[in-house]
C-alpha cells in the first residue's frame, strides 16, 4: 500500500496569473525608469552631482550611447536592435508563463527593463556629443546611480540585471517556466521503488 503524502503544496499561479503578474512588474519598473530619468532630467545639469549617502551613493546625471561602462558608444543602433529583440523574446516568453511566480517575475523585470532603455534609445536625443540631436534609434541613455568605482547606471539596469541573475538561477536549478522542478522529479523518478 502506497503511503500518502501530506505534504502541503505550493500553491502555482494559473497562466493568467503569471501574465498577469509578469505585465504588472514590467509595468512598474518601465514607469520607475522612465519617472526617474525625467527626475533626473529636471534637477539635474548634465554632468552634475549630488551625494545620496556619501561615500557610497551619488547621483550624476549622465547621457550613454553605448552599453555598461559605455563602451560601443559608435554602436548605439546596434543596441537597439538587441534590446529591440531582447524585449519581443521576452513578450513572447510571457505566452509560456504558468505555474511559476518566480519566472513570472524575472520576465516582467527583464521586460520593463529593457522597454524603458529601449524607449531612451529610440525618443530621447543622441548625446551633446554628437549635436544633440534627435535621430530615431540612436538616443542616448539617461544614467544616473553612481557607487564608487564602478559604472553609472539607471533603475532599468537594474531590473535587467536582477532578472537576468533570477533568470540564470531558475535555470541552474532546474525550475521551469512550468513551475516543475526538472531536477527534482527526476531524481523522484530514480527513488521511486519498482513494484
Amino acid at each position: 500500500m502506497s503511503e500518502i503524502s501530506t505534504a502541503p503544496q505550493r500553491r502555482r499561479p494559473s497562466r493568467r496569473a503569471a501574465i498577469l503578474l509578469a505585465g504588472g512588474i514590467a509595468a512598474l519598473a518601465f514607469a520607475l525608469d522612465q519617472a526617474s530619468k525625467l527626475w533626473v532630467e529636471q534637477t539635474l545639469a548634465l554632468g552634475e552631482q549630488i551625494d545620496v549617502l556619501p561615500p557610497v551613493l551619488y547621483f550624476r546625471h549622465h547621457l550613454n550611447p553605448g552599453a555598461a561602462f559605455s563602451m560601443g558608444t559608435d554602436y548605439t543602433w546596434i543596441f537597439t536592435l538587441i534590446q529591440a529583440t531582447v524585449l519581443v523574446l521576452a513578450l513572447w516568453w510571457f505566452r509560456r508563463l504558468g505555474g511559476s511566480w518566480l519566472w513570472a517575475l524575472a520576465l516582467g523585470g527583464l521586460a520593463g527593463g529593457v522597454a524603458g532603455n529601449l524607449t531612451d534609445r529610440l525618443f530621447r536625443p543622441m548625446a551633446p556629443g554628437d549635436g544633440g540631436d534627435h535621430t530615431f534609434g540612436l538616443g542616448a541613455v539617461v544614467d544616473f546611480i553612481g557607487v564608487p568605482n564602478f559604472a553609472v547606471f539607471n533603475v532599468a539596469d537594474s531590473f535587467i540585471v536582477c532578472s537576468i541573475i533570477g533568470l540564470c538561477a531558475l535555470m541552474i536549478f532546474g525550475w521551469g517556466i512550468d513551475g516543475s522542478r526538472e531536477r527534482a522529479e527526476a531524481s523522484d523518478k530514480d527513488e521511486t521503488p519498482a513494484s
